[in-house]
C-alpha cells in the first residue's frame, strides 16, 4: 500500500477498493467492506461439506466476468467432479483452466506410487508442477484444493511449513490472488496456516436435531481491512453461496417523523394514547386463540388504507387459513395481495436461519419499501434459534433495525394455559415500547376476552382494563373499562357492579 501511495499526485487519496479482488459470493464482500486485497494468499477453512468447493469456483468465476485468467489446483478432485459442482449450479467452467496433480500415471501401480501412500510421492515434483503450471497460464485467481494433501506429501510439520512459505513468495511475486482450501485434518490447536496467511475465513455446517443443516461463516483474520466480526449465516443452494450479514442496527439510520397513525379500531386508538407509533414496535401478548392474529391483520389493514405497504411474516398459520379469517370478519385483504402493497410470507424455522431471516425483512424494508411488518408469532422463530440468550440478542438488533427504518412493527407473542396461571417462553416485553396484553376471562357462563395496554414509550395512555370481542358482522370491538371486576388478569374475576357487556351477535 506505502508502495502505490508513492505514485499518487498530493491531492488525491487513495481508492481503497482498487486493491480489492470481490469475491462474488453474495453478501460475503459486504462483510468484507469491498472483497479482498488483491495479490495476497488466503486460507479457506472448513470440514467436508461446508462448501469450499462452491466458495472456491464462486471466486474465479467472478474474476473471469472481471478479466481475470483463473487457475483451479487440485489434488482432491476431478476435473470431472469440478464441472460436475459447476453444472449443479448452473455454471459453466469454461474459460477457467483446471490442473489435476495426480494424474493416472501417478496412480499406475507399476509407478508405485499412490496417493493414499505420501512418503512415496516426492513434493518436490508436486511444487515443481505447480510452478511450471502458473508461470505457463499466468492466472490473477487461483484455487490451491487441498492442503490436506500437501500435509500429506511433507510428512512433517517443518516442511509442511516451508513448502507452504515457499508457495506464498512464489505466488507473491506473480501478481496472484490465492485462496487454499484446507479441510482441517490437521492436529486441533495447530494454527501454522493462519499465521502464514494473510486471512482465514472458517465455515462450519450445523446439525440440528431437526429440520436442515445450519451452516455459517466467520473472518477470523484479515489483515490491512476492517471486517465485519462474528458470525454470519449462509446457504448453499442453485446458484452458489449466498451469505447473509449479522445485522447490526447501529450501522443502519433513516430520516423520518415519529408520526402517529391509527389502527382502524377507535377504541383500539384510545388504549394506545392515540394508535400506533411510527419508527415504534407492539407486542400483542396472550394465549392462543384470544384474538392476537386478528388484531395483528386489523392493525395491517389500517396501514394498507392508508396507502403504505406491508409485510406479514407467518411462522404457525397457513397463508390460506389466513386469508380465509380475514374474510369471514369482514377484512378484505385481496385487493392488497393482488397489487403487491400487502406481502404474505410463509416461514418454516427449521428451514430457514435467523440469520436469512433477517436478511429478508432488510430486503422488505430497503428494497421493497415496506413501512409495516408483522411477525407472527415469536414462539414459532425461537424454534429456529439456538437458546434464548440469541434470540434475545438477535430480536435487540432486529427490533433496534426496524425503528430505526421508521417501521412501524407489531410481534404476536403466544402465551401457555388459557386462564389462571400464564406465561410464555420468553420474556420480550423490555424489548417493546408498547404491550398489548390479552386475557380470557368467565362472566355470564360465557368466556369473554379482555384487552389492556401495559405499556407505550411513544404516548400518554389509560391503563384500564376493557372488554374485547371479534365478530363477522361488526369486527373488532373494544368495550367499556370494567371498572366493577376485580382479577380478571387471573382468569378468575369477582364482579362488584352493572358494568355492561358488549353484546354478541347471538344477542
Amino acid at each position: 500500500m506505502a508502495t502505490q501511495q508513492n505514485h499518487l499526485t498530493p491531492d488525491r487519496a487513495p481508492d481503497p477498493t482498487s486493491t480489492r479482488s470481490a469475491t462474488g459470493i453474495s453478501g460475503l464482500d459486504i462483510i468484507l467492506g469491498g472483497g479482498i486485497t488483491r495479490d495476497r494468499l488466503y486460507l479457506v477453512e472448513g470440514t467436508p461439506g461446508t462448501g469450499k468447493t462452491t466458495f472456491g469456483l464462486q471466486f474465479l468465476l467472478e474474476g473471469l466476468k472481471q478479466g481475470e485468467p483463473g487457475l483451479y489446483i487440485t489434488l482432491s478432485e476431478t476435473a470431472t467432479e469440478l464441472r460436475a459442482v459447476a453444472a449443479s449450479h448452473g455454471w459453466s467452467l469454461e474459460g477457467l483452466s483446471l490442473y489435476e496433480l495426480i494424474d493416472e500415471e501417478d496412480l499406475n501401480p507399476d509407478f508405485q506410487q499412490s496417493i493414499l501412500h505420501p512418503s512415496e510421492i516426492e513434493l518436490g515434483e508436486t511444487i515443481k508442477n505447480v510452478i511450471a503450471r502458473v508461470d505457463e497460464l499466468k492466472p490473477a485467481r487461483v484455487i490451491f484444493d487441498s492442503l490436506s494433501e500437501m500435509r500429506l506429501l511433507a510428512q512433517n510439520p517443518l516442511r509442511y511449513r516451508r513448502q507452504i512459505l515457499a508457495l506464498k513468495h512464489f505466488f507473491s511475486t506473480r501478481k496472484c490472488t490465492v485462496l487454499m482450501l484446507d479441510d482441517r485434518t490437521a492436529e486441533a490447536g495447530d494454527l501454522q496456516l493462519h499465521s502464514i496467511a494473510h486471512g482465514v475465513i472458517s465455515l462450519e455446517q450445523l446439525a440440528q436435531d431437526f429440520g436442515t443443516e445450519r451452516r455459517r461463516l466467520r473472518v477470523i483474520k484479515m489483515r490491512g481491512i476492517s471486517f465485519s466480526g462474528g458470525y454470519h449465516d449462509f446457504v448453499l443452494k442453485t446458484g452458489g453461496m449466498h451469505v447473509f450479514p449479522r445485522l447490526i442496527a447501529a450501522d443502519h439510520f433513516a430520516d423520518f417523523e415519529n408520526s402517529m397513525a391509527t389502527t382502524g379500531v377507535p377504541g383500539l386508538d384510545v388504549l394506545l394514547g392515540g394508535g400506533l407509533v411510527r419508527g415504534t414496535n407492539t407486542l400483542l401478548s396472550g394465549p392462543s386463540g384470544v384474538g392476537k392474529t386478528t388484531t395483528a391483520l386489523r392493525c395491517t389493514l389500517g396501514a394498507l388504507e392508508r396507502g403504505e405497504t406491508a409485510a406479514y411474516y407467518l411462522f404457525d398459520e397457513g397463508v390460506g387459513t389466513l386469508i380465509a379469517r380475514a374474510r369471514a370478519l369482514g377484512m378484505d385483504i385481496d385487493p392488497y395481495l393482488a397489487d403487491g402493497s400487502l406481502a404474505l410470507h410463509q416461514i418454516n424455522p427449521a428451514e430457514m436461519s435467523p440469520g436469512e431471516f433477517s436478511a429478508t425483512l432488510r430486503n422488505a424494508v430497503e428494497k421493497e419499501g415496506r413501512t409495516f411488518v408483522v411477525i407472527d408469532s415469536l414462539n414459532a422463530y425461537l424454534q429456529g434459534m439456538p437458546g434464548e440468550k440469541y434470540l434475545l440478542l438477535q430480536m435487540h438488533e432486529m427490533l433496534s433495525y426496524l425503528n430505526q427504518q421508521g417501521v412501524t412493527t407489531m410481534l404476536v407473542l403466544g402465551q401457555h394455559g388459557l386462564v389462571g396461571e400464564i406465561r410464555s417462553d420468553i420474556d420480550l416485553s423490555y424489548l417493546s415500547d408498547a404491550i398489548l396484553l390479552f386475557r380470557f376471562f368467565e362472566v355470564r357462563g360465557d368466556i369473554a376476552t379482555a384487552i389492556s395496554v401495559v405499556k407505550s414509550r411513544a404516548s400518554h395512555h389509560p391503563r384500564s382494563i376493557h372488554e374485547f370481542r371479534l365478530s363477522p358482522n361488526q369486527g373488532l370491538q373494544v368495550g367499556e373499562p370494567l371498572q366493577d371486576f376485580e382479577g380478571i388478569m387471573s382468569g378468575l374475576p369477582t364482579y362488584r357492579g352493572r358494568t355492561p357487556m358488549l353484546a354478541t351477535d347471538a344477542d
